[in-house]
C-alpha cells in the first residue's frame, strides 16, 4: 500500500517538456554565411569555397522557416544563385584563360638555338 502512495505523490511531481524557443541569432548567422562565402569564392577563386558555398547555401534555403522568409530581406533563392555564380567565375579560367597568360607562356619558352 505505501508504494501507490509514493507513486502518486512523485507523479504530482513530474513536469511536462517544454521546447525551447529556438534562437533567432541561428538565422542570421546562417544568412549571412551563405551571402559571405561566395563572395569569398569569386574573390580567392578557390573552386573548395565555391562548392562549400553552394552546399550551405542550398541547405541554409531548405532549413528556412516562416518567420525567417517574413522577417529576411532577402529570399533564400537568391543566395543560392549567388554562389552558382560564384562557382562559374571560379571555374572560368579553365574555359577562357586570362589574354596575358597566352603571351606570358610564349616568353618563358626557350628561343630555339639557329
Amino acid at each position: 500500500m505505501s508504494a501507490s502512495k509514493k507513486d502518486a505523490r512523485r507523479l504530482n511531481l513530474a513536469v511536462p517538456y517544454q521546447e525551447p524557443a529556438p534562437d533567432k541569432d541561428a538565422a542570421d548567422v546562417t544568412s549571412s554565411m551563405s551571402s559571405i562565402m561566395p563572395m569569398a569564392a569569386m574573390l580567392t577563386r578557390n573552386r573548395y569555397i565555391g562548392w562549400s558555398s553552394v552546399i550551405f547555401s542550398v541547405l541554409s534555403w531548405l532549413g528556412e522557416s516562416e518567420e525567417a522568409r517574413k522577417n529576411s530581406s532577402t529570399p533564400g533563392y537568391f543566395s543560392v544563385g549567388m554562389s552558382l555564380m560564384a562557382l562559374v567565375v571560379t571555374y572560368l579560367p579553365m574555359f577562357m584563360p586570362p589574354p596575358g597568360a597566352t603571351q606570358a607562356a610564349s616568353a618563358a619558352a626557350p628561343l630555339p638555338v639557329a
